[in-house]
């Protein structure tokens, strides 16, 4: 099983609750329409890795976003991570009716940072994508069409969390390609306060 870290110790997730069409800005970049009902595909946890690929089969795309981490049924832990989405595949599944795992789930698609224990409050966290030195990726909390306490109650209505389960909250809009040698590097901040930052060199 795969393992991320939290607060300097390894946990073991078994399983990657993702949140879709959560930013506004993001579901107008896409070219898309916001959803009757809360968005929520899955991946395995064959899919954490630690290499930020460019391409597997295909280009990928990167999707920068808050994660939480969860213990005793309640948010425990706060990081960054990368979803990482084969976008042509996603675009032929959603054009036929299907489910999206073929371009969401496959090894290596989720890239976590090491989880840091969460504030009492949730509501001012934001994240910074930076890829090569430019901002591509800014959204936070304020901006989520489901904040957190809604998604979680949302999740709960029909799955049960494990400990050390993940929830990604959605992506903010800038979204793109991950080329070779780009080094990307997430932040996540509680108001002006920085609590964590991750990088990784794209292969």
């Amino acid at each position: 099983m795969n393992t991320v870290m939290f607060s300097g110790s390894t946990v073991t997730p078994s399983k990657i609750l993702c949140v879709g069409k959560n930013y506004a800005a993001h579901i107008e970049e896409m070219n898309s329409v916001p959803a009757e009902d809360m968005v929520v595909f899955m991946k395995p946890n064959t899919s954490i890795g630690d290499t930020l690929y460019a391409e597997r089969g295909e280009t990928l795309h990167y999707e920068g976003e808050i994660c939480l981490l969860m213990q005793d049924d309640k948010v425990a832990g706060i990081g960054f991570g990368l979803d990482l989405t084969k976008r042509a595949t996603q675009s032929k599944l959603k054009e036929a009716g299907l489910p999206w795992e073929r371009s969401k789930a496959f090894e290596g698609s989720a890239l976590f940072s090491e989880f840091v224990p969460a504030p009492d409050n949730l509501d001012n966290l934001l994240l910074e994508l930076w890829v090569d030195g430019e901002l591509r990726q800014r959204g936070g909390v304020d901006l989520m069409l489901y904040r957190p306490d809604t998604i979680l109650s949302e999740l709960r209505s029909f799955v049960p969390f494990a400990d050390n389960d993940i929830v990604m909250t959605g992506t903010p809009s800038g979204v793109g390609t991950v080329r070779v040698g780009e080094r990307f590097e997430g932040r996540v901040f509680n108001g002006d306060e920085e609590l964590l930052r991750v990088d990784w060199l794209a292969v």
